[in-house]
């Protein structure tokens, strides 16, 4: 499972859909649909309809890769933190029932507020 205690791993930007979306597909259930996607170097991360999909790319070739669902449905509160003069990324906190605290940083360029809206739909 991935680190999320260690932010650095996420510094997410904008994703490409048309990549990643293949790559999460054999994942989703049917009636699920992908509605947004960051990406950092090699991670990225996926909102769907139903859940967060949290991909860890492992390895040098980069063949082995970690799929962490975390289900809409689990998480108790939820932060968004957004970018400022000095710190430049944002941050959505997430709380998950049995998994704690998951951090999830983004670079300035992503709209953090869309991304609470998106959190916000699905859980409340």
């Amino acid at each position: 499972m991935i680190d999320f205690t260690n932010g650095a791993v996420f510094k997410l930007g904008p994703g490409n859909a048309d990549k990643i979306g293949p790559l999460v597909a054999p994942l989703l259930i049917p009636g699920e649909e992908l509605l947004s996607c960051f990406e950092a170097m090699r991670d990225f991360v996926v909102f769907t309809s139903k859940r967060l999909i949290a991909v860890d790319v492992q390895g040098f070739s980069g063949k082995k890769r970690d799929f962490t669902s975390l289900p809409y449905s689990k998480i108790q509160a939820f932060s968004v933190e957004t970018a400022g003069s000095f710190d430049l990324d944002a941050e959505l906190d997430l709380w998950f029932s049995g998994l704690g605290k998951v951090r999830l940083e983004f670079k300035s360029s992503c709209d953090i507020r869309a991304v609470g809206q998106l959190v916000a739909t699905h859980v409340l």
